[in-house]
Formats: structure tokens, C-alpha cells, sequence
């Protein structure tokens, strides 16, 4: 039967992220008629692969969704990713089961983008270390005015270009700063008059940049890519940024460089391992500011990005074909 014509009078959608009532409930209410959204009840596997095995979507986020939790679900017809990064999802157990898989393209771009502006902003101003003092009765003030420093005049090196180095960029224009960056393609030039950005090899980014904020997927190529050999070519002076995917920053390096005083600071939304062990050594700095992978959490955009998702999911049931920029897996045709 062709997936074109919406066979049942409804649809299920396996929600596997565990989230807040109020969160679910939002989700919840953007779903279009006919559809139910069913939330794992908690964030372990087997609980994850129960509400996956009669699913006709699976709709999930940092949780990982494992080729056992595609392999028992014999409805599903889309993998739908919240958010961009698929390094959760067993992309090939999803080939051999035909089943497609989307990304919702951009939908998170703009919070993640200020996320990382903010980290910026609270790396140079040792914010998490002042506020800290502050309630504990301490009043810092003389000794921040040698360890704090502007964000303005600054020179921004930003790794990868997409949707969210692309809105960072723009808002970093007030700042006055000199922003570079390094892709696999270059930008049209309109976008780089824009935004005053410069391609440059990646060499010349880690040399030059005073802030390096991280905006590339994880892969095999991109693990490790910010290891000991880049920090060493950095200035000393340097901070770093990651809301990408913690894999792409040696943590052992990082935490090597900070306290040896070869970098500033660090300001990082993701980590190798999720969550953070209570024993980090990232967590005993005081010029790391440190977020667990909130960068995209923010309460006024989960109705937009569910509405991309679900519209996607209204696509495959249709028959259309999804967008480029969404379409991870092509996965089997309709009929």
C-alpha cells in the first residue's frame, strides 16, 4: 500500500527523550489530528525501545536510538531527529531497515547561536566564579578587574559555517569583532559582506582566533579535531566554545592547557561523555563556564521545532519527498 494515502486513523510518534510535563504537553499540543505522541517514561534503553515498538515515527534528541530499537519497530516509516546532530541514531541500521531519517534543519539554530555568545560573554567576565562568590559572602571586585576582560575588538574564529556560526556571526556584529571562519565550502559573497566574514584555512583560524567556537557535526574526521597539537598553535589568551558535540574537543587536552595557563578559558554546552561525571576534572576550573547540553533548550521554540518535525512526518505519509537540507537517510520509497 502506498504510504501516500493515510492508511489508520492514527499515528504513533515515539517520543524517547525524557522531558518535563510542561514540555511534553507543548509537543503535545502541535501534533497534527491524528497523530499521538507516547513519552518514554524514563531515559533507560529498555523503556526508550517499549514506547519504539509499536511507533510509526520514532522523535528523539540525545538519547541514543540504537539498531535493536529500529529492528523492533516494524510500523516505523521516519526517524526524526530534534535537532541537527545524528550521532545518536545507528544511521546504518536504519539503511538496512529502509527506514528514512531527518534532521529539523535550523530549527534550533538561533538559541544555540546566543547560547554560544553568552558562554563568550561569561567566560571573560568569570561570571559563574563572581555570582558564586558573591552568595557565599565574598565580594570579588578587586581581584576580577585583572582577570576579566572584553569580548569587543576581539578576533572570532568560528569552525564550521552553517545555520548557527551564520547566526552568531550576525550577532557579534555589535561587538565590533573580526570574525573568520573555516568550511568545507566557502559562503556566497553576499553572506560574507553581511556578516564580515572571512574564509581562511584552518590553520590560520586556530593561530589567529582569540575565540574558537566550535560548529561542526561529529564524525570520524572531526573526533579529536581540537586535540593538543591545535591548542598548542592557539594564543594564549584564547578561549573556546563548544555547543557542537563534546567529541570534537580533547577533553584531557583542554583541561591541560587551562591550568597550565596556555589558554584563557573555556565555555562548553557538550561533552565526550553525557552526562558529566560528578568527578570531571573540567568541573575543579574556575575559567571554564560548563552547561549540560542546553544550548537549544529554550521554551519559546519547541513549537517550531515539533512543527518541522511533524511536518516531516506529514511528508512521508504523503509520499513527497523531504527537504535536502532535513534528509539524513533516504531510506525505501513510498509503495
Amino acid at each position: 500500500m502506498a504510504w501516500g494515502v493515510f492508511e489508520v486513523a492514527e499515528y504513533i510518534v515515539a517520543f524517547t527523550d525524557v522531558m518535563t510535563p510542561r514540555v511534553n504537553a507543548e509537543i503535545a499540543r502541535v501534533a497534527p489530528a491524528g497523530f499521538r505522541v507516547c513519552f518514554a517514561a524514563s531515559g533507560d534503553e529498555a523503556a526508550r525501545a517499549a514506547v519504539c515498538v509499536d511507533a510509526d515515527f520514532i522523535f528523539g534528541g540525545a538519547a541514543p536510538i540504537t539498531a535493536a530499537m529500529i529492528r523492533a519497530a516494524p510500523r516505523l516509516r521516519l526517524i526524526q531527529k530534534w535537532g541537527i546532530g545524528v550521532d545518536k541514531i545507528d544511521l546504518q541500521a536504519a539503511r538496512e531497515a529502509g527506514v528514512p531519517v531527518a534532521i529539523t534543519f535550523g530549527a534550533n539554530a538561533a538559541p544555540v547561536a546566543e547560547h554560544a555568545l553568552a558562554l563568550m560573554l561569561a567566560v571573560f567576565r568569570r561570571l559563574p566564579y563572581v555570582d558564586r562568590n558573591l552568595r557565599a559572602g565574598h565580594w570579588v571586585r578587586a581581584e576580577m578587574r585583572e582577570v576579566c576582560f572584553q569580548l569587543a575588538g576581539r578576533t572570532v574564529g568560528l569552525l564550521g559555517f552553517g545555520n548557527v556560526a551564520r547566526m552568531l556571526a550576525h550577532r557579534l556584529r555589535g561587538f565590533d569583532v573580526r570574525i573568520l571562519y573555516t568550511d568545507v565550502r566557502r559562503a556566497d559573497l553576499a553572506t560574507e559582506t553581511a556578516l564580515h566574514a572571512r574564509r581562511v584555512p584552518f590553520d590560520e583560524l586556530i593561530g589567529e582566533a582569540e575565540v574558537l567556537s566550535v560548529h561542526l557535526p561529529l564524525t570520524a574526521a572531526t573526533r579529536g579535531l581540537i586535540g593538543a597539537a591545535a591548542m598548542a598553535a592557539m594564543k594564549p589568551d584564547a578561549v573556546i566554545i563548544n555547543t557542537s558535540r563534546g567529541g570534537i574537543v580533547d577533553e584531557q587536552a583542554l583541561c591541560a592547557a587551562l591550568r597550565e595557563g596556555r589558554l584563557l578559558g573555556a565555555g562548553l554546552d557538550v561533552f565526550d561523555t553525557e552526562p558529566l561525571a560528578a568527578d570531571h576534572p573540567l568541573l575543579a576550573l574556575d575559567n571554564v563556564v560548563l552547561s549540560p547540553h542546553t544550548a537549544g533548550s529554550v521554551f519559546d521554540n519547541i513549537a517550531q521545532q515539533a512543527r518541522h518535525a511533524f511536518a516531516n512526518m506529514q511528508a512521508v505519509l504523503r509520499g513527497e519527498a523531504l527537504a535536502a537540507e532535513d534528509l539524513v537517510v533516504a531510506g525505501r520509497p513510498a509503495g
